[in-house]
């Protein structure tokens, strides 16, 4: 990590810069551990209330931790530093996680025991002040549950700010914490970093632990992570939480050194190519989107990376969405059963969301020969889309490729969560959701702004665990084009 370049002049200055500052500050002792903590109290508790980003504070614990930490040695890498963690898995033992539903939260669900990653990130020291606002079991790109309320972007509070982790992007986009802990199973730490204007990388499969009570979900599409404020920030939280635990069922494979020795390293000159249309008859082309892409592609030939109109023949087929759809309408049918068994009877639309409800009949009604069929088809699929990058027939290889985050602005509330939200939801989620399936890392960057003054992040994804190319390249757009200066209205 780096230290700050001189001392901050007060704790707002703290607060408002990224996490390897305020590492930094914290473990140069120019602000300590309950300072800073306090800090990032007083902001949520100044902006919450217009967010509804956090959902279950955990303050007065917060406070109490941050007093241990300061009164010891510096002996951790984050060491008291805040970070909110979104309530979707990261299970913290004996606090709320009601994965954005009503009956959890009507039965007042408390977690036993801690997940592997919140195990990780109390270890680093750092401090969980809050756990965030989700969709009902993260399985839209809005987030606005029934249960909590719609969580509203810094940017404009009529907007969406993404989802599923879009309470963490909220609060991390506030300056609220530096990190945020959110989780992706088809863009869901992509497009809230997209519409918060934040960095937002997707590991590789396998590379963060989903234990001890998780193997995989959704046929291993489902990854954790962060969103954050800078490349060096995820590439710091990266190296804290990744890494094989007992029982995992694959791991993805090590880093050949610590990310954080990737930032601001030369990338080369890389070939590139470009998706800058949408995908799927009826999709999304948004005047703003073509804006982005086109000032991303003169950005990147500026920098000498060769840049052509290319992209994996595979995303073309047709059949992709409709499989995926097959195999998380299983998971969710699995998941739903597993809350009627510990609430003792069946549940009803007082209990689920009707989109969930409906997804849970339509895994109800697939058979294992099915389920194993469209498993094996996706597998087929995935090799398809991965000869892009690793030809077969002698072929230059393709190092990355790049596309919107998402077909257009963070559209208005309401928009994915009304009667036709589902049909919008497909209309505007056309790149992300492939990368969950080929297991392949992709990051989103806030590289454009729409003239109306909302972030839009462009993606760009690497061959399977090249996540260090991401972070060589990231932070080499990040320099080209810094975003650090732009601060929401609401801060």
């Amino acid at each position: 990590m780096n230290a700050p370049a001189q001392q901050p002049q007060n704790i707002a200055d703290v607060l408002n810069s990224d996490a390897n500052d305020q590492v930094g500050a914290l473990h140069r002792k120019w602000v300590s551990p309950v300072e800073l903590v306090d800090a990032a109290i007083a902001r949520a508790e100044a902006v919450n209330p217009q967010l509804n980003a956090i959902i279950h504070e955990r303050f007065e614990r917060a406070r109490s931790e941050a007093a241990t930490i300061s009164a010891g040695p510096i002996t951790t890498p984050l060491h008291g530093m805040p970070v909110v963690v979104k309530d979707l898995e990261a299970a913290i033992g004996g606090e709320p996680h009601h994965m954005g539903s009503r009956v959890l939260k009507n039965l007042g669900y408390r977690a036993t025991h801690d997940s592997y990653i919140a195990r990780r990130l109390k270890r680093a020291g750092a401090i969980v002040i809050g756990r965030t606002n989700t969709p009902e079991f993260g399985s839209t790109i809005t987030t606005e549950p029934l249960a909590y309320g719609a969580a509203h972007n810094p940017w404009n509070l009529e907007h969406s700010t993404g989802g599923s982790s879009g309470g963490s992007a909220a609060a991390v986009a506030a300056r609220i914490v530096s990190v945020g802990h959110a989780n992706d199973g088809g863009g869901s730490i992509r497009v809230p970093a997209s519409e918060c204007g934040l960095v937002g990388l997707k590991p590789s499969r396998g590379r963060i632990s989903k234990g001890p009570d998780t193997g995989e979900s959704w046929m291993g599409a489902t990854v954790d992570g962060v969103v954050t404020r800078s490349v060096r920030d995820t590439a710091l939280m990266l190296d804290i939480l990744s890494g094989y635990e007992a029982g995992d069922p694959y791991t993805a494979v090590p880093f050949a050194r610590p990310l954080m020795e990737e930032v601001g390293k030369p990338v080369g000159f890389l070939r590139i190519g470009f998706l800058d249309h949408p995908l799927m008859p009826g999709g999304v082309d948004h005047a703003e989107t073509r804006a982005s892409m086109a000032t991303t592609r003169k950005l990147l030939e500026s920098l000498g990376h060769r840049v052509e109109d290319a992209y994996p023949a595979a995303m073309d087929e047709e059949d992709f969405a409709d499989t995926f759809t097959g195999i998380v309408s299983v998971a969710t049918d699995a998941g739903v059963s597993e809350i009627e068994a510990l609430i003792g009877r069946p549940v009803t639309s007082d209990d689920i969301e009707a989109d969930n409800l409906f997804l849970r009949e339509v895994g109800r009604t697939v058979s294992g020969t099915q389920y194993v069929q469209w498993v094996n088809w996706m597998h087929a699929w995935s090799r398809r889309m991965l000869e892009w990058w690793y030809p077969q027939d002698g072929a230059q290889p393709f190092d990355i490729l790049v596309t919107p985050t998402l077909a257009g602005p963070p559209p208005k509330l309401g928009w994915l969560s009304g009667p036709e939200g589902g049909m919008n939801m497909r209309s505007i989620l056309q790149y992300t959701a492939q990368f969950n399936v080929t297991g392949q890392p992709a990051i989103s960057l806030p590289l454009h702004w729409s003239a109306d003054g909302l972030p839009m992040g462009v993606q760009c994804v690497a061959a399977t665990h090249r996540e260090d190319l991401l972070v060589r390249l990231g932070s080499q757009l990040e320099a080209a084009a810094p975003w650090s200066h732009r601060m929401p209205p609401l801060v």
